[in-house]
């Protein structure tokens, strides 16, 4: 196997660790520096900023939380300034989509509104505390801020919250070292009184987004924070996304619980959580089960960190590049003691056409999109079908209209796979989940678990990278994800490069089908890279990711003649591979050399199964460079290409209503056998 490696470039400007760098190939030499980002307090060294990032009112009076006054109304007007750098605008907007996701807060962008968010790169980044009521309010995503954690901090300070380790009662969870504190910041480490803040009843947070790390304001001697919890001590200061207590304590000062585009979640762990009704044309049905001999062996909820499985290697989708190859998997524990369930339908016996459907409770959307995710475990036929539809109802059709919106099938494998489907709804909808036994043999079925429903747009792809521990051992080898297409056609890639203690990520274009009808240098596309925690509730959800754009001007060197970074591959790019008859080429790299520790993969949920999911968008920000422009295009659904089915497929629950269910019930023989019995006497 032939060795690439890469040397790391830094971006010049004052804040490089944080800033994307570009990879070079073909030049040995990379290092193993780890290059962390600086935090908040980092970026705004320089800066006179109370506790590191707010900015207070002229006099330096404190406001406080208590008052409604400085509350905001709810949707919260904001402008995206000019000023701002065009990745940090589509970042913003996708923090926005998380507080959305998470908490009843929403955002609008200003009509005539007299107060409002004025959104701006000055230096550093900053925000006041709470809804001043003077007009525009300035909240800074200066140079460096541009991570999504880092702008939900200064959004929470604009909503009303202070820093955590302010609370009147942090010095029963942590201790100020105090002579550990850079001289004349002290005054960061004060205490807000009672009747200045409130804990809004939650207790404290190590884990929360507000929190200080444990070494900032450091004169070089060691932490100015010790946790009394000793656990936490290296959790404190985590920039990956708002707490579960972050989200509790923004509903409870907004006075509301729903989430502003949440739907549903379902984990099959409890028989009444999701309420399914279940139906079946034949002798199967959907069952909730724990475990199913041909496979799975667990659910994928409580899914430990390996699985025990024979010896497995990376699947096709996933490139090697290194001196030497991933070991093989260890035997570890599969799943937590009390296990888990998940749905499961057999294809094993019964005669083709043969099927159940599973339905969701019905939802009344706000939006003309949604996302749904699950995860699916096939041990059956090639053939067999998961069809996924949503029924749209209204007065006039009480039946409700169904449409096909997504399908899997294919070749089984032997571990759960993650899948998204994008939806249209518009009215009243619920959504079925189909299983249709093919053609051929079957030993297994079709499994389901850890399902989430929102009203938001879906990754456009999914890079499930397999037995991820044990790969990981491998020391500077790179992980090359398969080439994939925006929605307007422009190939790329995402690399991973595995460090001996952490993860660096890029994203690189690849020469592709459709780039003679493209525009180039590539104008203004965001590629986000979301690593997913595997927590089964999207809500509970802290993953981590960063995004980067493609600036048509950027230029970069080459043989010591500039040339303009983004533009065709094959005009500037290197031969990466071949395809069959398509010669690939690829531009440099553009990400960031330090990513994520692997103890935090390992540690904070990140991994399952042996297995790590990185989400990928590639999302057209063009629009966002127009003066007063302050939202994107809503997403649609992109094209599909089915297995046709017989039009039978389209009337709705089927005919047999005596096998439906409710709550999640397992049909057995004997329970359809007691239904027939009633029927016939009836």
């Amino acid at each position: 196997m032939t060795l690439y490696a890469f040397l790391l470039l830094s971006v010049i400007s004052q804040h490089t660790l944080t800033m994307p760098t570009s990879t070079v190939g073909d030049i040995a030499g990379a290092g193993e520096e780890e290059e962390r980002y600086p935090d908040i307090t980092e970026i705004n060294k320089d800066l006179d900023l109370h506790e590191g990032d707010i900015m207070l009112p002229s006099g330096g009076a404190r406001n406080t939380i208590l008052g409604d006054q400085y509350r905001w109304g709810i949707p919260v007007p904001y402008v995206l300034d000019e000023s701002l750098d065009m990745n940090a605008k589509g970042i913003i907007l996708r923090a926005m989509e998380q507080i959305r996701l998470k908490t009843c807060v929403d955002f609008k962008p200003r009509e005539a509104e007299p107060n409002y968010l004025f959104i701006i790169e000055d230096e550093g980044c900053y925000s006041y505390v709470g809804n001043q009521r003077w007009g525009n309010q300035s909240l800074s995503i200066g140079l460096g801020c541009g991570h999504i954690a880092i702008i939900e901090h200064e959004f929470l300070h604009a909503l009303g919250f202070w820093h955590e380790q302010s609370r009147y009662d942090r010095d029963d969870h942590v201790t100020i070292v105090w002579e550990n504190i850079e001289e004349g910041k002290e005054h960061n480490f004060e205490k807000r009184s009672a009747s200045q803040t409130s804990t809004l009843g939650t207790p404290f947070d190590y884990t929360s987004v507000m929190h200080y790390g444990k070494e900032d304001f450091t004169n070089g001697n060691g932490s100015t924070i010790i946790t009394k919890q000793p656990e936490y001590q290296d959790v404190i200061g985590q920039r990956l996304d708002m707490s579960s207590n972050d989200v509790l304590k923004l509903n409870t000062l907004y006075n509301c619980t729903s989430a502003v585009t949440f739907l549903e979640t379902c984990s099959f762990e409890d028989i009444q959580e999701c309420g399914m009704t279940l139906s079946a044309s034949g002798n199967a049905s959907w069952e909730r089960v724990g475990s199913v001999q041909e496979g799975p062996n667990s659910d994928h909820t409580k899914l430990g960190p390996l699985w025990d499985t024979d010896p497995v290697s990376v699947d096709n989708s996933t490139t090697f590049q290194n001196e030497t190859a991933p070991t093989s998997a260890t035997n570890m524990s599969t799943t937590d003691s009390d296990g888990g369930f998940f749905m499961h339908y057999s294809t094993a016996t019964g005669k083709e056409g043969d099927g159940a459907k599973m339905e969701s409770v019905r939802k009344t959307p706000r939006r003309q999109f949604q996302c749904l995710q699950l995860f699916y475990y096939h041990s059956g036929g090639d053939q067999d079908l998961l069809n996924i539809w949503i029924r749209e109802y209204d007065d006039n059709n009480p039946k409700g209209t169904p449409r096909l919106m997504g399908q899997i099938t294919g070749p089984p494998a032997s571990y759960w796979q993650l899948h998204h489907v994008s939806l249209n709804a518009t009215k009243t909808f619920q959504v079925e989940f189909e299983v249709r036994k093919g053609a051929g043999p079957s030993t297994g079925g079709v499994s389901i678990d850890d399902i989430n429903l929102s009203e938001t747009e879906c990754p456009h792809h999914t890079w499930q990278i397999r037995d991820f521990e044990n790969v990981a051992k491998n020391t500077d080898t790179w992980l090359f994800s398969p080439r994939h297409y925006s929605r307007d056609g422009y190939a790329y890639q995402l690399m991973v490069v595995l460090r001996s203690s952490y993860i660096g990520v890029y994203a690189r274009l690849l020469s592709g089908k459709y780039d003679d009808q493209l525009q180039w240098p590539c104008p203004w596309r965001q590629i986000t890279f979301l690593l997913m925690d595997q927590n089964p509730n999207i809500q509970l959800r802290m993953s981590k990711q960063n995004s980067i754009s493609t600036d048509p001007e950027q230029i970069d060197y080459k043989n010591g003649e500039k040339y303009l970074f983004w533009d065709i591959p094959r005009k500037n790019g290197t031969f990466y591979k071949q395809e069959g008859n398509d010669s690939i080429y690829a531009t440099k790299g553009w990400g960031y050399g330090y990513f994520m520790s692997f103890k935090d993969i390992k540690d904070k949920g990140f991994l399952k199964g042996g297995d790590i999911f990185f989400l990928t968008s590639m999302q057209d920000i063009s629009s966002l460079q127009c003066a007063g422009n302050n939202l994107l295009p809503c997403p649609t659904p992109p094209p599909q290409d089915f297995t046709p089915l017989p039009s039978k497929q389209e009337e709705g629950p089927y005919s047999a209503s005596l096998f439906d269910f409710s709550s999640g019930l397992v049909s057995t023989p004997a329970i359809i056998v007691m239904a027939l019995m009633l029927w016939l006497i009836h």
